[in-house]
């Protein structure tokens, strides 16, 4: 019986990716699409390319950069899942490579039970360009789920994740029934579910 569900939040519980959004808005985001691009082809570290992603956003409004939190676009199906998944009376919690200032507002929204991400460093509501947190690097939502399975006794078969790309891989590995939800190739190599519809509603039907 699962009792533990870890959901990715960026092109997984929220249809789009936080950092992309931001920079965006700030008008850098071809700068950051271009790192994006970069680590597909060359498999660079995850934690320089957070990093490097981040730094463009120095000089942001940090009051701008909550204002987008609070209004980015959740995933279709997505109430329908969690609402779904909570009358299961299943523990939902988001790991996310983001930030907490997007994924604090879809918490609230989707009645979310935990998160773990990183913050955006600010100073004077000045965005300084630093990044720092849980999810920092390619592993940790692998070593975070290791934690949260020892403080709740909880084996492996008793968690579910779903997720979309390559810093998923971790947590697919310390989890029982694994979903790629329009994941890359690498991922749902590993998932016991494939979801290729753009609706989480579509993981009611597997699951």
């Amino acid at each position: 019986m699962i009792k533990l569900c870890i959901f990715d939040f960026d092109s997984t519980l929220m249809d789009g990716e936080t950092i992309d959004i931001l920079a965006d808005s700030y008008g850098v985001g071809d700068k950051v699409k271009n790192i994006t691009y970069t680590n597909s082809n060359e498999q660079l570290d995850f934690f320089e390319i957070l990093v490097k992603k981040v730094s463009y956003l120095k000089g942001m409004s940090y009051t701008k950069t909550l204002e987008i939190g609070q209004k980015l676009p959740l995933m279709n199906g997505a109430y329908e899942l969690c609402e779904f998944l909570k009358s299961k009376n299943i523990f939902l919690v988001i790991f996310s490579g983001g930030f907490y200032e997007g994924i604090n507002p879809a918490m609230q929204k989707l009645n979310i039970d935990l998160g773990f991400a990183n913050h955006l460093h600010h100073k004077n509501n000045i965005l300084t360009g630093y990044v720092g947190g849980e999810m920092m690097f390619l592993n940790s939502k692998g070593l975070m789920l290791q934690k949260l399975k020892k403080m709740l006794c909880l084996k492996n078969e008793e968690v579910m994740c779903v997720g979309d790309g390559f810093n998923d891989i971790a947590m697919f590995e310390e989890s029982g029934l694994k979903i790629a939800f329009c994941a890359n190739k690498l991922l749902q190599s590993k998932a016991d579910i494939c979801i290729n519809k753009k609706d989480l509603k579509e993981i009611i039907k597997a699951i």
